[in-house]
């Protein structure tokens, strides 16, 4: 947890522009603790500049940002990028095939890659396999990265995030390329994780509102770099909202507490 005061996450005006077109532009957001939020948007509409932002890899070109309590521009961006939890596929591709489930897991105590680089206690190796069997994947602990399925790492990754107790976990796009198994059991361990007292805020970046679990409180919904809406879920997210977000009408239904979205006949 992050354990400083006021909100986990607060942009204001933040807007991002490269080679003169507007990625982001305006963004006001703010993820109080105790909330689970989705990011919802079209390819191209700028959740992945948001994230990155969030996530202090990318500065803004104009706005301010502030995370768990400290201001981008005036805190060590080093020090406080380590206590944000991120799981991209980049991630995944800068991770040496070879090494164990648990070596990956283990290596974000120091934010590091390789496991060589720094010296861990046997209680740093328990935690890692039972942040594993948390997600799901306890009995892969000792199986090469590389061996695993795309889904099987994406939990791995989950639990790499939590190694360092985060204020902050910002997943984007997690469920890309899986399969439908692959996708729902990635679902059921980001709902546990919601449900969860303990655990920090998680922000969810998708373009199917499939993937949004139970437990999850509020959606922001981007558009061209724009906000189009937000706020808490069981209010917000509609029909209207998602076709405006991706452009075309759509209807949206939530049954047993999981949302769809149907193209709207003609």
């Amino acid at each position: 947890m992050s354990g400083s005061a006021g909100p986990v996450l607060r942009l204001q005006g933040v807007g991002l522009t490269r080679d003169g077109r507007d990625l982001l532009d305006g963004v006001d957001w703010t993820v109080e603790a105790g909330t689970n939020w989705v990011v919802l948007g079209a390819n191209g509409s700028g959740k992945t500049s948001l994230v990155r932002i969030a996530a202090l890899y990318d500065h803004p070109t104009r706005g301010t940002v502030e995370v768990l309590g400290g201001r981008l521009g005036t805190a060590d961006v080093r020090t406080l990028r380590r206590r944000v939890g991120l799981v991209s596929h980049a991630m995944s591709d800068l991770v040496r095939p070879r090494l164990t489930a648990t070596e990956v897991v283990v290596c974000a105590k120091y934010a590091a890659l390789e496991p060589w680089w720094h010296t861990y206690t046997d209680d740093d190796h328990d935690r890692a396999r039972s942040l594993l069997a948390a997600r799901g994947v306890g009995e892969l602990a000792d199986r090469p990265f590389g061996s695993l399925s795309s889904g099987e790492r994406q939990r791995v990754l989950l639990a790499r995030t939590l190694m360092a107790d985060p204020g902050l976990v910002l997943l984007d796009e997690p469920s890309a390329g899986l399969d439908l198994g692959g996708r729902e059991e990635l679902v059921d361990v980001l709902e546990q994780l919601a449900a969860d007292p303990t655990a920090p805020p998680v922000v969810l970046v998708t373009h199917h509102v499939e993937e949004v679990p139970q437990s999850f409180s509020h959606v922001l919904a981007l558009h061209a770099g724009t906000v189009l809406g937000q706020g808490p879920l069981a209010t917000t997210l509609d029909g209207p909202l998602v076709s405006r977000c991706f452009g075309r009408p759509f209807e949206v239904r939530r049954r047993a507490g999981r949302w769809s979205a149907h193209r709207a006949a003609p």
